[in-house]
């Protein structure tokens, strides 16, 4: 009996996955590059426009897959939210993107992955009637250099950094940023008026990307791929002082293996939050102490209060 109870249990639970529609679509294409993005779509539909996640893989700017989610973009599908996981262009394949790089490839990686997000935004506002989306509740979201480019295409101004043409609608801005392991570039972009809910998870002890104010791989400042960086806590710290809605949550002597934590294990978190976003919800900001329900790690590290 009990291997029956077991077996109807995995069935069902196949069932539930297998029912969400996936639909792969080509955002962006000229002589030279092709890019695609997976939408992961409800089962159930509704009257009602679909909210959206855009999510960016994590890499490097020189490697990654758009499929590395999967089991995010079918989790927030089965709870009723659209997510489109996309490819970007990985600029640093075959270079340096650390110590040894330069300043300008690291920032030039950076403002191409951005410019397709831009470019995957555009074109799913577009299409947005196409699959019931919602173009006033688009989240951007990603995991390391994926977080960086949501970092910099929420507060980056897009009129003077798209490198493609500038075709958002005016005034366009994300409802909110879910980011793991990420930082921008210059703190002061994000202003009272253009800060959006955040919600962001790193390691405090991250010598790759820094979580506080730091330099990008731990480079000396004499390297020519020094780059200072702005990560989760100073950021925190930032939206704190301009009153804006931010939670983060630390682990303590932890390094950059936590950057996908959000998209796996704290794939709950992330439904709370853009709930709580939705509702119009106040919260105040603060760092968030996981608990077991949640899917508070291993153990092997104490998260910091």
């Amino acid at each position: 009996m009990k291997r029956i109870i077991i077996l109807a249990f995995i069935i069902l639970t196949f069932h539930n996955i297998q029912a969400q529609e996936i639909k792969t679509m080509t955002y962006f294409q000229n002589d030279t590059l092709k890019l695609d993005l997976d939408l992961y779509l409800p089962k159930k539909k509704t009257n009602e426009k679909t909210p959206l996640i855009i999510f960016a893989f994590g890499g490097g700017f020189s490697g990654g897959d758009r499929a590395s989610e999967k089991s995010f973009g079918l989790f927030m599908a089965q709870n009723g939210y659209a997510v489109a996981s996309i490819s970007y262009s990985l600029y640093m394949k075959g270079k340096d993107f650390g110590c040894k790089g330069t300043l300008p490839e690291k920032i030039k990686a950076i403002q191409i992955g951005v410019s397709d997000m831009w470019q995957a935004t555009s074109y799913l506002i577009e299409n947005a009637n196409t699959y019931n989306l919602d173009t006033s509740k688009i989240f951007i979201s990603g995991i390391s250099a994926g977080a960086e480019i949501g970092f910099h295409a929420s507060f980056w101004d897009y009129k003077l950094m798209n490198l493609y043409k500038n075709n958002l609608p005016k005034d366009f801005k994300y409802a909110g940023f879910i980011g793991g392991s990420g930082a921008i570039q210059d703190i002061n972009l994000i202003t009272k008026e253009k800060a959006i809910p955040m919600l962001l998870s790193h390691g405090n002890n991250d010598d790759t990307v820094p979580y506080s104010a730091g330099s990008h791989r731990s480079c000396p400042t004499n390297s020519s791929g020094w780059l200072i960086l702005f990560g989760s806590y100073a950021v925190y710290n930032h939206m704190n002082d301009l009153h804006k809605d931010i939670e983060l949550i630390t682990f303590c002597g932890g390094g950059h293996e936590f950057s996908g934590y959000l998209f796996h294990q704290g794939q709950q978190y992330v439904l709370d939050f853009v709930n709580d976003v939705l509702k119009r919800k106040k919260f105040e900001s603060h760092i968030i102490v996981p608990s077991e329900k949640k899917g508070a790690g291993n153990g092997k590290y104490l998260f910091c209060e």
